[in-house]
């Protein structure tokens, strides 16, 4: 398997040194300009801006260095990113090199009535040469920079930002499943405009009769029908063995008195791998529910995802976010900013920096580890996975984030609400389950 090449740019060690304005007669001593918070949004080309808070230094007339400090940003460019940023400028376009753009604000994040509540403090443009970041890391800027007017008439004095900026190598597989995981897809493996078949999916739907133990009579009243369960999606490698598995182990049932799936109450996957003996050994544990929309906002698809540790009676939490339920997103399993970033810009493996994992709590999980992109709820999905290189050493590696990427994409219909109907891909199969 040939990876793609990535390169993640990473944005870390902010500060803020603001001039004290001098003290007048009688009084003490000199009074920081800002007692509010600060923050930063930054935005590298067409990428979201990322909002990160940006702690103050006192500026006293001498040289001061930032302390290490935790990752505030970081930007995953693909192949075609690069070349838009490396391709030839024109008249209608800003291609040909790529700038970082920082902006400063005093005040606490947020807005009211679409406008920021922030008061603008300074900008700061930093033109970065990412040419070569897909063979080697490379540190594109650290220290200070000027993003303000001077203090006073007569002063030297300016607001400044220091920061740290490092491109470094990000190489990832990348799976594209060729239809919705419930029509049981073949999976193919994309490196540019090639693609190859690596895997098949068989999709199964356990009926109530499987569900039920001996004995049981079957229940036909209301409750059953309210319910989404023993869906299960097996991943197959071209010869036919079965290597990933993602099985619904928790049905997906409304709160009482609603038709949501609530978090106090979510569904839950299990994602299982092949033990070596023909049965099954749980890798990890996908939990899912709907999250309410705020004010003019949609409702969202929220997640739990966490390793289970063989062994332990705890398993260790690696992504907890949620995803547009209208228009879809990616769910990811991105540990970067966990780790902090040294002067030099590089981020440590351990916290504190040194390489050593034995301290790390989430054992060889770190940096990018992967994306799912999936569709909105009712929209035809065919999620295409990334995974870092890091993380699979082998074929059935790389399955069982498949099958997780299946295990998403599903918990979007089995989190519609139970108002509205399944689509017709999975309506039919419910209908089978409940016979």
């Amino acid at each position: 398997m040939d990876p793609c090449p990535f390169v993640r740019v990473l944005v870390g060690n902010l500060a803020l040194r603001m001039p004290v304005a001098p003290p007048a007669a009688g009084a003490g001593a000199g009074v920081h300009p800002s007692t509010s918070p600060c923050y930063c949004k930054i935005r590298l080309g067409k990428m979201p801006v990322q909002s990160v808070p940006a702690p103050l230094v006192v500026s006293d007339g001498g040289e001061q260095t930032p302390a290490s400090g935790a990752l505030a940003a970081a930007f995953h460019l693909s192949k075609a990113d690069l070349e838009w940023f490396n391709g030839k400028p024109s008249l209608f376009s800003s291609r040909g090199e790529a700038s970082l753009k920082v902006s400063v604000y005093a005040g606490r994040k947020g807005s009211a009535c679409g406008v920021s509540s922030g008061r603008l403090l300074g900008k700061a443009t930093i033109a970065l040469d990412l040419k070569g970041a897909e063979a080697k890391p490379a540190v594109l800027h650290s220290g200070w920079i000027s993003i303000g007017k001077r203090s006073g008439k007569g002063s030297t004095a300016a607001t400044e930002l220091s920061l740290t900026v490092r491109a470094e190598p990000d190489p990832r597989f990348v799976f594209e499943f060729d239809g919705e995981p419930e029509c049981s897809p073949q999976v193919l493996q994309v490196r540019g405009s090639m693609k190859q078949p690596m895997f098949t999916c068989k999709f199964g739907c356990r009926s109530n009769s499987d569900l039920r133990r001996p004995g049981m009579q079957p229940e036909r009243d209301a409750a059953s029908a309210k319910e989404r369960k023993g869906w299960s999606v097996t991943v197959h490698d071209l010869k036919g063995s079965a290597v990933a598995m993602a099985s619904m182990v928790t049905p997906f049932v409304p709160s009482p008195g609603t038709d949501r799936v609530s978090r106090s109450n979510p569904g839950a996957w299990l994602i299982l791998r092949p033990a070596g003996d023909g049965s099954w050994e749980p890798w990890a544990r996908l939990e899912c529910w709907r999250e309410r929309g705020g004010a003019g906002a949609s409702d969202s698809l929220g997640y739990h995802f966490a390793l289970l540790v063989p062994g332990a009676d705890h398993a260790v939490a690696l992504a907890d976010s949620s995803i547009p339920s209208s228009n879809g997103g990616k769910f990811a399993i991105d540990l970067t900013a966990a780790q902090p970033l040294s002067r030099g810009g590089t981020p440590g493996c351990s916290p504190r920096g040194s390489g050593d994992l034995s301290n790390w709590p989430l054992g060889n999980y770190r940096g990018f580890v992967m994306s799912a992109a999936v569709q909105g709820e009712g929209r035809c999905s065919k999620p295409t996975v990334e995974v870092g290189v890091a993380h699979i050493g082998c074929a059935e590696d790389a399955a069982a984030f498949v099958a997780l990427a299946a295990a998403v994409d599903l918990s979007m219909d089995a989190c519609r609400l139970f108002s509205h109907r399944l689509r017709k891909e999975l309506s039919h199969l419910q209908a089978d389950l409940l016979r």
